[in-house]
């Protein structure tokens, strides 16, 4: 059983969130910086393909276990856009969360199916070559809100209406919205594939 993985990511929120996911596993995360893994290209369509070319990535260069997340918003009445371009759907330079939430709030603004939902696809390899990777999935479902609310979160948070809770994603506590959200569900099921590999493991 595996001590260490390197998270295939330079966010720092996404660092600390996987550290204390994986702690009560004694499962010590690290970044990629600290093996100086260069940036990892993105050339695939779906969200599955880009996290395992990232946790491959990551697994080459670093020679430990690698975890990637690839993860976005998809609305059905743009077939499924943004999905795997959401970080970058306004524009690269620069990225930025208001020029994408405007961008996809114009493009729903004369649509009858206001729904939208966050994908999250995990992929934990254990080296480079590893032939089944550990894949989990998480789907949060909600409905694109013209009007901004809400001050945490980050992304199209302010914008993820959630009808069964009469808020936005970033009217959430962080950690309610750690247990509701598309990365909390797919971690859950990671998690539960890695006690079913690893039982013995405390």
């Amino acid at each position: 059983m595996f001590k260490q993985i390197v998270l295939a990511s330079g966010n720092a929120g996404k660092l600390k969130e996987f550290t204390r996911w994986f702690a009560g596993r004694h499962i010590e995360v690290l970044p990629q910086s600290a093996f100086n893994v260069p940036e990892c290209p993105e050339p695939h369509v779906t969200f599955i393909e880009n996290a395992i070319a990232k946790a491959r990535h990551a697994c080459k260069h670093s020679g430990k276990p690698a975890l990637a997340d690839d993860s976005g918003i998809c609305a059905p009445a743009l077939g499924g856009a943004p999905g795997v371009y959401s970080a970058r759907f306004a524009g690269e330079n620069p990225k930025s969360d208001a020029a994408n939430n405007a961008k996809l709030s114009a493009e729903l603004a004369d649509k009858t199916d206001q729904s939208c939902y966050y994908v999250c696809v995990l992929v934990l390899v254990r080296h480079e070559n590893d032939p089944q990777p550990i894949i989990a999935e998480g789907i949060w479902r909600g409905v694109w809100q013209q009007q901004a609310a809400g001050e945490n979160g980050f992304g199209y948070d302010p914008h993820f209406y959630l009808p069964e809770l009469g808020c936005t994603a970033a009217e959430l506590d962080p950690d309610t919205k750690n247990r509701l959200s598309h990365r909390g569900l797919a971690l859950e099921e990671l998690k539960k594939k890695i006690d079913l590999l690893y039982p013995d493991n405390p």
